[in-house]
């Protein structure tokens, strides 16, 4: 889904006033229902992840953390079961696994002789059954589970999603008999920064020789494709030459501006592939 920057700008508006639910995204969903889930989905996430990074430090200040773990304490006091933790996050409109992070750090300064290590931390939020006190690790978990945006739940997901859209990259490749290197091969061969495949033989795509092609399981917004351009796809260009960025949830239209300088930006896979030696692929 190829969005104009005034798309764009009309979806991230309606973002700035809706907390980052799942209940949330159904609305968005029939708010803009000419697009696909995945791809507002993807569009929710960078946003709310942007607001996040934004207001980051007021959230860990020493007065912040004190008074959530005071506001916790009083609130397991009166009921252990509920979602407080849940709750005070959305109160204070911050991501409940960092809301449930900021909790855990400040419990296990409290209980342990040692600072507790980040690999401590992590593994406690991925296994909340590490916890050593049972309303915290249930607290911990109905953060983890309710989090559409942060956390190891969520990490995990786009993990496996980024690798099912490489594996349907190369069965594409595969299927157009198209001679390539994956990330791995190109590795071995000693390369510390790779895309995801580079053609063997170069093709050209609407009349742009490609070299190399990367996979991007998300939506191209402003903020991530010059991240992108920045640490990785210019860096591409400079060792194997011009290449083909695929965006499978869409991008910014006005981004696909660098095709003559040798990145080309798409939604989905090329149908209209030009091989050097029997032309459509």
């Amino acid at each position: 889904m190829i969005l104009t920057k005034a798309q764009y700008d009309e979806i991230a508006q309606c973002l700035v006033s809706v907390p980052p639910t799942r209940q949330s995204l159904r609305k968005l969903k029939q708010r803009f229902p000419s697009q696909s889930q995945a791809t507002l989905l993807s569009i929710f996430s960078q946003e709310y992840q942007k607001h996040i990074k934004r207001t980051h430090a007021k959230h860990h200040t020493s007065e912040a953390i004190e008074s959530y773990y005071q506001r916790y304490l009083n609130g397991v006091g009166k009921n252990g079961a509920a979602p407080v933790l849940l709750e005070l996050a959305n109160e204070v409109d911050y991501a409940p696994s960092l809301m449930a992070r900021i909790i855990l750090e400040r419990f296990l300064q409290e209980h342990e002789e040692t600072p507790p290590s980040k690999s401590v931390i992590n593994s406690m939020l991925r296994d909340p059954s590490q916890i050593p006190d049972g309303v915290l690790a249930n607290q911990v978990y109905q953060c983890v589970v309710n989090d559409c945006c942060y956390g190891p739940l969520v990490d995990c997901i786009k993990h496996a999603i980024g690798h099912e859209h490489e594996v349907l990259l190369r069965d594409l490749l595969l299927e157009k008999n198209l001679s390539f290197l994956d990330e791995d091969q190109l590795r071995a061969k000693g390369y510390d920064k790779t895309p995801d495949f580079i053609l063997q033989v170069p093709v050209a795509v609407e009349g742009h020789i490609i070299h190399w092609i990367e996979s991007k399981a998300s939506f191209g917004d402003e903020c991530s494709h010059h991240a992108y351009l920045h640490d990785q796809f210019w860096s591409y260009w400079n060792r194997f030459g011009p290449g083909l960025v695929i965006y499978w949830y869409g991008f910014i239209q006005e981004l696909d501006c660098n095709r003559d300088r040798g990145i080309l930006l798409k939604a989905c896979f090329p149908t209209d592939i030009v091989t050097l030696c029997h032309g459509v692929a």
